[in-house]
């Protein structure tokens, strides 16, 4: 039986990406998207391309339509295999100028999304033989490298926001890998934060210096990693980041 992928934010960009070169190995692709004609599109693509791809509706925002679908991949699934937290959002805005509903409107999607997403989709995930999370995060995560001033991130004048929730993200990998380790019944999960580089995208006008197609590699590594695999670490395609 081919194993369930569900790829949040899925409708463009990396996203799409990850679905595609995902089911190009044979695994079932559920396209999470919040806009409903997006998300179908998107899919009719890649089923034209031969993908085995499905439009799930969910906004990593809503706690009702998250829950909804973890309800129907039950239901039509009875499980889950991989779930990649891929919805994410950046907003431009000088660091001394953000404001509290700055930062709350990007957490709301890039931090509590991807622990609304765990917490409902955790059951789901409890019922395959080797369950994988895999949180987007970014290089700017790093506190190690933004506290470097000659390295773009130790630059950036205008990602506190987006920098900071991808920060807490990480740490967020590494506690649910300690508790699933701690866990019996959840030994077997496997949780990493992968970064897949400057990729070119909607999120930052396409000023990125990489493809969709070479950020997604190490998204689909983390995603189909062996048992023995590392979790709770922060990766490129390199190897381990710095933190």
């Amino acid at each position: 039986m081919s194993a369930v992928v569900l790829v949040t934010g899925a409708n463009k960009g990396l996203g799409k990406e990850v679905v595609r070169q995902l089911g190009q190995r044979g695994l079932v692709t559920l396209l999470g998207s919040r806009d409903a004609d997006r998300g179908e599109a998107a899919a009719a693509e890649l089923r034209a391309e031969g993908i085995d791809v499905e439009r799930v509706a969910v906004d990593v925002t809503s706690d009702e339509s998250v829950a909804a679908a973890a309800a129907h991949i039950g239901r039509t699934r009875g499980h889950l295999d991989v779930l990649i937290n891929n919805a994410g959002i950046l907003r431009r805005i000088p660091t001394l100028e953000t404001t509290v509903d700055n930062m709350r409107e990007t957490y709301e999607t890039n931090v509590f999304g991807v622990v609304r997403m765990i917490e409902h989709m955790m059951p789901l995930l409890a019922r395959s033989a080797a369950p994988r999370i895999v949180n987007i995060a970014s290089t700017s995560a790093s506190l190690t490298l933004t506290d470097d001033p000659s390295t773009l991130f130790g630059q950036s004048d205008t990602i506190v926001a987006y920098a900071s929730s991808k920060t807490a993200l990480l740490m967020m990998t590494q506690h649910y890998a300690n508790a699933f380790q701690r866990s019996e019944a959840h030994q077997h999960f496997r949780i990493n934060s992968v970064t897949p580089g400057h990729i070119a995208t909607d999120l930052n006008g396409h000023a990125g210096t990489r493809t969709v197609e070479q950020g997604a590699r190490v998204v689909v590594e983390f995603a189909t990693i062996a048992d023995d695999g590392p979790s709770g670490g922060f990766f490129n395609e390199d190897g381990p980041l710095p933190w």
